[in-house]
């Protein structure tokens, strides 16, 4: 029966091409996904400094949008005393304000000797700047005409507003933003927001001459120092460095193949300055390599579980060839066991049959042969039904008290008798009986002796079986002086139908032994290890319970 292995080398052909395959994919899947983090690092570099930006003006977008519009709360009647109480109150909260100018503002007639056709009157009629100094705001009255500028871009507003709006409904945000509002760079000026009826009464003045009617409007400037913006880096892993720049900064000495740069422009008041980003190529670098750790431990570990796959396959390959290798020997060497008795047997019957006469010594020849080659097959058959009632649990165990000493005595007188160049020696240690099967302890003795003969040098057929007793169990011990087992066939002797390749091998087993005593010592409980050494000899060692 001839072995065929192709079939299997091509499955193993193909397991390779897949490990191999998927070993390229793996690094073609780390290569992009990497290229792919460090691009989308480079895009959040750009696109982030929006959240910075929005972080870092939030305390200005709150001054503007609820503390500026707290002065139209006093409707004019500010005075320099609850101003400088606003005043206190926006330095604490908002550093970047360094100055607040304060204008008391009087809206009446114009003289009647000027006519130029809107009687309206706008003027200061005191001006005090607040500064913080030292934690305390401190206070200055200034001269009226030093103000001027600003004061009259916001009467000029004022006075068109009074003339044009539409006092039938509230005014709207745009309305209101470009009339009371004056944003310039590093500077904003507001003066509180008219009632309607307020705006009907100043159109009246406007219209009409009202000697000594005067009425009360408050504005204030805001000067702004954008340097004292803190700065809130809320993406510090993309960000090394945030400052505040004026627009037109350029670094000269920015060298592009070691840092990375971006900016944005403040809005606003502060739109001649930005922020300006900058980080080293190594500090995004170390981003994406942070960032590449999960999604390349996640490729590795897809990677692993294919290539276990990969590997399961080809055990359960492996295993199919040296099963199917196992079927192959034991079909060969078992027809063989059968074939070789059975020719026996047909020679010895062709000679009973034959039509010349035989002496009584020649039929009692025959009549051994033919004796001790059906024992042969029996036996066999009867190891391999046995194997397979033990494997299927069909066979009950069968305990009895059996003297050690006899037991021990009848197999080595039987073996001195069968084999008479065989040195068997026994000795026993603190036990007299032990209670199992009398007829699996008999046979795992006979196949382990057995075994010892077979795989021993002609010059070295000796053996030393030693029974040792314990509290808790009774140790078996078989040393021989046999040919020895390799370290690396260890794990395999115990294996049904395995045998290892040898001289002494070739003929005449087909890997039962050793299985069967496995199996024995496992359904009596017991346990069976082997200590070899090539060339020194083999000790096989069964630990049975002691149920006494």
């Amino acid at each position: 029966m001839k072995l065929h292995r192709g079939v299997y080398r091509k499955n193993f052909s193909l397991i390779i091409v897949f490990m191999a395959l998927i070993s390229v994919t793996l690094v073609i899947a780390l290569v992009i996904s990497y290229n792919l983090t460090s691009k989308y690092v480079e895009n959040e570099f750009a696109s982030k400094k929006i959240d910075v930006l929005d972080e870092t003006i939030k305390p200005y977008n709150d001054f503007f949008l609820n503390k500026i519009p707290e002065i139209t709360l006093y409707q004019g009647y500010l005075t320099f005393s609850s101003a400088a109480n606003y005043s206190s109150s926006v330095f604490q909260a908002y550093p970047f304000v360094k100055k607040i100018d304060f204008y008391e503002i009087a809206i009446g007639s114009k003289p009647a000797q000027v006519k130029d056709g809107n009687n309206l009157d706008i003027t200061i009629k005191s001006v005090y700047e607040y500064k913080l100094k030292k934690g305390a705001v401190v206070n200055v009255q200034r001269r009226n005409d030093i103000y001027n500028e600003d004061f009259r871009d916001m009467a000029t507003k004022l006075n068109d507003y009074i003339a044009n709006s539409d006092t039938s409904r509230g005014s709207t945000p745009d309305e209101i933003f470009k009339t009371f509002y004056d944003v310039k760079p590093d500077k904003i000026s507001y003066m509180n927001i008219l009632r309607r009826e307020d705006v009907k009464i100043y159109r009246d003045l406007q219209q009409h001459v009202h000697p000594g009617v005067a009425y009360k409007q408050n504005m204030m400037t805001f000067l702004l120092d954008p340097y004292m913006l803190k700065v809130k880096n809320s993406h510090k892993e993309l960000y090394q460095s945030i400052s505040i720049k004026p627009v037109v900064y350029y670094p000269l000495d920015n060298d592009p193949g070691d840092n990375i740069t971006t900016e944005v422009a403040f809005p606003g008041t502060f739109s001649n300055y930005k922020l300006y980003f900058k980080s080293a190529n190594g500090y995004l670098t170390a981003e994406s390599n942070r960032r590449f750790m999960p999604i390349g431990g996640t490729i590795i570990l897809i990677y692993l579980f294919l290539m276990l796959i990969g590997y399961l396959i080809y055990r359960n390959l492996k295993i199919n060839l040296r099963l199917f290798k196992l079927q192959y020997d034991f079909i060969n060497n078992f027809t063989h066991e059968f074939k070789t008795p059975v020719s026996v047997i047909k020679i010895a019957g062709s000679n009973l049959r034959g039509g010349g006469e035989l002496s009584e010594r020649q039929l009692m020849h025959y009549g051994k042969i033919l004796d001790e080659e059906a024992d042969k097959l029996n036996d066999l058959m009867t190891k391999l039904l046995s194997f397979t009632q033990i494997e299927n649990k069909s066979i009950d165990l069968k305990k009895e008290e059996i003297d050690i000493n006899d037991f021990v005595k009848r197999y080595i007188d039987s073996f001195k008798m069968k084999y008479a160049d065989f040195k068997l020696e026994a000795k026993i240690n603190n036990v007299d009986t032990i209670f199992t099967d009398p007829v699996l302890l008999g046979s795992i003795f006979q196949n382990l002796v057995e075994n010892a003969y077979k795989y021993s040098h002609p010059q070295k057929k000796e053996l030393n079986v030693t029974i040792t007793g314990t509290k808790k169990s009774i140790v078996f011990s078989f040393a021989d002086k046999g040919i020895g087992i390799p370290k690396s066939e260890l794990n395999n002797i115990f294996n049904k139908f395995y045998r290892i390749e040898n001289q002494y091998n070739q003929n005449g087993s087909v890997g039962l032994g050793l299985a069967f005593c496995k199996e024995l010592v496992n359904f009596m409980d017991g346990e069976i290890t082997v200590n070899s050494k090539i060339d020194q000899g083999s000790e096989f060692i069964v630990t049975l319970p002691n149920d006494n």
